[in-house]
């Protein structure tokens, strides 16, 4: 499995060179997350995984880690280019909305 510390994907994201996807629950979501991310609670990722181009990055991030890192597993086993962020909103130390 790929992954990207929280300051790669800070870096990232300000290069507009991936789409953030959050898998955490709505409740979660609320207290605050990156800015500009896609919300796609866990239960919902078969059901939307048309959502996923295969030309695109993405990067699957939860609240430590472990969520985001089954997400990325499956959608690399369905060919999708993907990387969980270690450490998840715990470790994270940029801007939030």
């Amino acid at each position: 499995m790929k992954e990207l510390t929280t300051a790669e994907v800070e870096k990232m994201r300000r290069d507009e060179q991936i789409e953030i996807i959050d898998v955490r629950e709505d409740f979660e979501v609320a207290l605050g997350t990156i800015p500009g991310a896609t919300h796609i609670p866990l239960g919902q990722i078969e059901a939307r995984l048309d959502h996923f181009k295969r030309d695109k990055t993405y990067v699957i991030i939860c609240r430590s880690g472990n969520r985001s890192g089954v997400v990325t597993q499956y959608l690399e086993a369905c060919g999708i280019d993907a990387y969980n962020m270690i450490g998840g909103m715990i470790d994270w130390q940029g801007t939030m909305e």
